[in-house]
């Protein structure tokens, strides 16, 4: 029993260190075509290793005139941030309402919600387009911020957490006098910190690498988010990959701190939440 155990975690120590290498290469790929001159990058057969080390791509990138990408970071990054701020206030007030309060047609409305994630989100387009084109939000930092902040994922991963606190807790605040909007900033949102921060990391790197609606919504190249100037940059450099992958890698580089530093919150948050991928 001992050695088909021993062979039996070889064989998933392998079958996952191949898929791991699998899923890296590509990455290595991008860091090491971003540190070579144009004229390795595009060599075949492929060099892993730079023959000539250089960080003139990085350079160029940042400093070309018709290329803003520090614009780019800029607008990504605000639109991120304050996205992912408003949500995490609006999504766990409604989770909050869905977990603890108690009134007519919750479970009615909370499935109901849970219904409209049948709907492709692609179909809401048109009609959301129309709305901001009437409240004149064409390429403006609120077309791009406030649509979506009320997520059903979001309210449907907060009230899974939220459920999971004992009600005790809150028995014994409202003994001692507390309302309901004390509950929830004194006692459920510290206790919540896992599944806030995951709500949180999901929503930043979904609004960070979004393209399809900032390219929308947005006509002038200084409102522009990074995904959206990245595209642009392909056909300003007619696919110079050397300084395509070192403007990647720059764009990269905030969600990989983020991960980095919110990691050991992600598995306890999605394990509570009960949310699995």
């Amino acid at each position: 029993m001992a050695l088909e155990d021993k062979k039996s975690k070889w064989i998933s120590f392998t079958f996952l260190s191949m898929m791991a290498l699998f899923w890296i290469l590509p990455l290595i790929w991008v860091v090491s075509t971003s540190l070579k001159p144009e004229s390795q990058a595009i060599s075949w057969p492929i060099r892993w290793i730079p023959e000539t080390l250089t960080f003139d791509n990085y350079r160029d990138v940042m400093l070309r005139q018709d290329v803003p990408i520090l614009r780019w970071f800029w607008n990504s990054f605000l639109i991120a941030t304050i996205h992912t701020a408003l949500m995490l206030l609006f999504n766990s007030m409604s989770a909050y309402a869905f977990a603890r309060l108690q009134f007519r047609g919750r479970d009615l409305l909370f499935w109901s919600l849970m219904g409209t994630m049948m709907i492709p989100p692609v179909m809401n387009l048109v009609p959301l387009y129309g709305l901001i084109s009437t409240f004149g939000w064409v390429n403006n930092y609120a077309a791009m911020i406030f649509p979506g902040l009320a997520s059903v994922f979001g309210i449907f991963l907060l009230r899974q957490f939220f459920i999971s606190i004992p009600h005790e807790l809150e028995e014994a605040a409202r003994i001692d006098g507390a309302g309901h909007f004390y509950i929830y900033r004194k006692i459920i949102l510290p206790l919540s910190k896992p599944s806030l921060v995951v709500l949180a990391l999901f929503t930043f790197m979904a609004n960070w690498n979004d393209y399809l609606w900032p390219l929308i919504v947005t006509t002038s190249a200084d409102m522009r988010t990074l995904p959206v100037g990245l595209a642009i940059m392909q056909g300003q450099f007619n696919i110079q990959f050397a300084k395509l992958m070192a403007a990647t890698i720059f764009s990269a580089l905030p969600v990989i701190i983020l991960f980095m530093f919110a990691q050991r919150f992600i598995v306890k948050g999605i394990a509570l939440s009960g949310i699995k991928g």
